[in-house]
C-alpha cells in the first residue's frame, strides 16, 4: 500500500533546529562583541562631543566652562540659545545616559569671579562586563584616555584618536 507523504518527518525537523542552534550558539558571541565595540566606540565619540561643546561653551561665552552637562543642552521650544541652555549637545548626551554608558562630568578650578576654568568627564559601564568593558576619561586638555577594567583617569594612556 502507497502512502502519500506530506509535510516533513519529525527527523527531519529536528536536524533543521539543530542546524539553527549550531548558526546561533557561533553568531550570539560575535553579535555581543560587536555590540560592546560599538559602545565603546560610541562613548569615545560622545566624550569628543563633549570637549568639542564645553570649548564652543568656553569661547562663546566667556564664562569658562559649564557647571553641568545640562547647560549645553537645547533650549526650550522657541527659546533662544543662551549659557543656560546652550544647544550643543541634544538632550540625550547632555542627561549623561547613551549605550550602555553614564557620563560624570565635574566642573572644577573656580576662578574668582566663579567661572570654572577646568573640568573633568568620566564615562562608565551602566553594567560593566555585559554591554561595555572599558572606562574613559577626559578633562580640560581634551585627551581622552581608556581603562579597561576600571574607571579611567588622568593616569591612564591616551586612545588612537
Amino acid at each position: 500500500m502507497a502512502r502519500d507523504q506530506q509535510g516533513f518527518s519529525l527527523i527531519e525537523l529536528l536536524i533543521v533546529v539543530a542546524i539553527i542552534l549550531v548558526i546561533a550558539a557561533i553568531a550570539i558571541p560575535n553579535l555581543m562583541r560587536s555590540r560592546i565595540a560599538a559602545n565603546q566606540a560610541s562613548a569615545i565619540e560622545s566624550c569628543r562631543m563633549i570637549n568639542t561643546a564645553e570649548v564652543a561653551y568656553y569661547t562663546s561665552y566667556g564664562i569658562g566652562y559649564s557647571s553641568s552637562l545640562i547647560q549645553l543642552a537645547p533650549p526650550a521650544a522657541g527659546a533662544l540659545a543662551n549659557s543656560s541652555a546652550a544647544g550643543y549637545l541634544d538632550s540625550v548626551m547632555a542627561g549623561g545616559v547613551k549605550s550602555g554608558y553614564l557620563y560624570a562630568y565635574t566642573p572644577t578650578a573656580l576662578d574668582p569671579a566663579g567661572h570654572y576654568q577646568q573640568f573633568t568627564l568620566n564615562a562608565n559601564p551602566s553594567q560593566p562586563g555585559i554591554s561595555v568593558t572599558s572606562s574613559y576619561f577626559t578633562d580640560y586638555t581634551h585627551v581622552i584616555r581608556g581603562r579597561t577594567g576600571g574607571p579611567a583617569s588622568a593616569a591612564d594612556s591616551a586612545v588612537a584618536q
